[in-house]
């Protein structure tokens, strides 16, 4: 900085510098006539005023920073003893005061005390009441509620944008464990209604007692922190080889591709039309029949499921129209679609679109047609085209399936004994058939015997059971490579794992023949 200063002397005093600052100096006469030259400019260096001893600047600086530093610690270790000796208060259970009754005993007064959890904050345990469902489905739901303590969550199995499919290992009554699927909706994205619905759909298989229709094992409630709602979980029998759609898109466009006969997808068909027969005779309308929603066990056998649920968990099949909720459009039927009207023939639509999803082993329906537009297309008379290759005769099942006039549908007992008429007379052409087993493992002598029983049967199950070792294992709900569940032919070992995958299958077909 600089500034001009005027005296009346031969002398000046610089107040107003700084000495620990070089200083420059100039100086020139003042009268009235004006201002006379400037003299040469003079360096007064700080070191000679302080006696040659420059002072490092600001030296002084550190102290009001050191007093801050000091203020802020003293505060802090103040408040932190305030707060702990207020938390030993309020952890103490009781109060005792010195007033003296009777025989001079004192007397100790207890006032409940707040209790902290160190450990995260307080669950509240979940009951049936504490999730605000009606009182008829709590009556409906006491006898198969399942304590959250008698299972262990393992593996994902499946997950959606709504929810997921986990493994779990249930502890029966007798000590011993049981293997189980757990479906559960995701935390924070649902309401006490969608726990109400969730639970009624689950309630529908509480009474179902048949081999192809899935049968509730129970329903369990986990607890979360106080003042949230608890995630309602179902409780399923485990399905080795998962949902039948999975396995069917597995086995054409899996890594490793693999050949399913047309008596097994027939036999997928019978299976599901079996169940179907079934609920019908009960009077239940399951208004979601698709290949995702029928399960494909360890014997190969399909049990028609998620009667409702799987909305929750396989969202992208279904359609909202308005304000209604979300709808299995390309599964509807027309009544379905333009009155909302759900009955068995509605059911035996979608039967037919399961076995077209069956024939083409997983494709989409309709594909390249928006939801939107699927009312106006069928309303115009069309149907799902015929696959390649698909029998003449399972095609004119499907288009009977999905005739305009729903009286004029094929009940589920005419379909499924169209169906084994059908199977029946493809084992019959398959006769000459003959499947060649490879043991590609340790043992490379492979007997007559182990040949014969892998020939044995002609349904066409055992075809799948060497190619389905090459499906991958961390697909949705395929877990493990597929064993033969009828009888007891060829070769098994521990957890039915080594022998499949040690296994390979050559399938010799007669030329000419077709399949779907």
């Amino acid at each position: 900085s600089q500034g001009e200063m005027i005296v009346q002397d031969t002398k000046a005093n610089l107040t107003m510098w700084n000495p620990l600052k070089d200083l420059i100096i100039r100086v020139c006469v003042l009268n009235s006539a004006g201002c006379g030259p400037w003299s040469d400019l003079f360096l007064l260096e700080a070191q000679e005023v302080m006696g040659g001893q420059r002072q490092p600047p600001y030296g002084t600086s550190w102290v009001p920073v050191a007093l801050g530093i000091l203020t802020a610690l003293v505060t802090a270790v103040a408040l932190a003893l305030i707060l702990l000796r207020k938390r030993r208060k309020e952890t103490r259970f009781g109060h005792a005061f010195g007033s003296v009754v009777g025989r001079g005993d004192p007397a100790v007064h207890f006032r409940a005390a707040r209790s902290f959890n160190r450990e995260g904050p307080e669950l509240i345990e979940a009951t049936l009441e504490s999730v605000g469902i009606s009182d008829e489905l709590k009556t409906k739901l006491k006898d198969v509620l399942i304590q959250e303590q008698q299972f262990t969550l393992g593996r994902m199995l499946g997950k959606g944008e709504f929810g997921s499919v986990r493994e779990a290992l249930l502890k029966l009554d007798d000590g011993s464990f049981q293997k189980v699927a757990v479906k559960m909706l995701k935390a924070d994205i649902f309401t006490s209604t969608d726990i109400e619905e969730f639970l009624r759909e689950a309630a529908c298989m509480k009474e179902f007692d048949h081999p192809h229709v899935t049968k509730l094992i129970g329903v369990s409630l986990r607890s979360r922190p106080k003042g949230r709602l608890p995630i309602p979980m179902v409780i399923l029998p485990f399905m080795k080889h998962g949902d039948l759609h999975a396995f069917l898109l597995m086995s054409r466009i899996g890594e490793n591709p693999f050949n399913l006969p047309v008596q097994t997808l027939l036999k997928f068909m019978i299976d599901i039309a079996s169940g179907m027969e079934y609920l019908s005779s009960k009077n239940f309308i399951h208004r979601d029949l698709a290949a995702r929603n029928c399960m494909l066990d360890e014997n190969m056998s399909v049990s028609v499921a998620d009667f409702g649920l799987s909305k929750k968990i396989y969202s992208g099949d279904y359609y909202r129209q308005g304000c209604a909720s979300k709808l299995p459009v390309k599964w509807l039927a027309l009544e379905s679609l333009a009155d909302n009207l759900y009955t068995t023939h509605s059911d035996v639509w979608a039967f037919g679109v399961t076995m077209w999803e069956i024939v083409t082993r997983g494709q989409t329906p309709y594909a390249g047609i928006e939801n939107a537009e699927i009312y106006n297309y069928l309303i115009s008379g069309n149907r799902l085209k015929q696959p390649p290759e698909c029998l003449e005769d399972v095609y004119d099942l499907m288009c009977r399936c999905w005739h305009p006039e729903p009286k004029l549908r094929p009940s589920f007992g005419v379909l499924r004994s169209q169906l084994e008429m059908i199977r029946g007379r493809m084992s019959t052409l398959s006769s000459s058939q003959d499947p060649l087993y490879v043991n590609i493992g340790k043992d490379k002598e492979a007997s007559a015997s182990d040949l014969h029983a892998s020939s044995a049967n002609t349904d066409g199950e055992e075809t799948i059971a060497g190619a389905a070792a090459a499906v991958t294992s961390d697909y949705r709900y395929i877990m493990s490579p597929l064993c033969l569940g009828d009888g007891a032919e060829g070769e098994r070992h521990p957890d039915g794992q080594e022998g499949e995958d040690k296994s390979l299958l050559c399938e010799l077909e007669t030329e000419g023949e077709k399949s779907c």
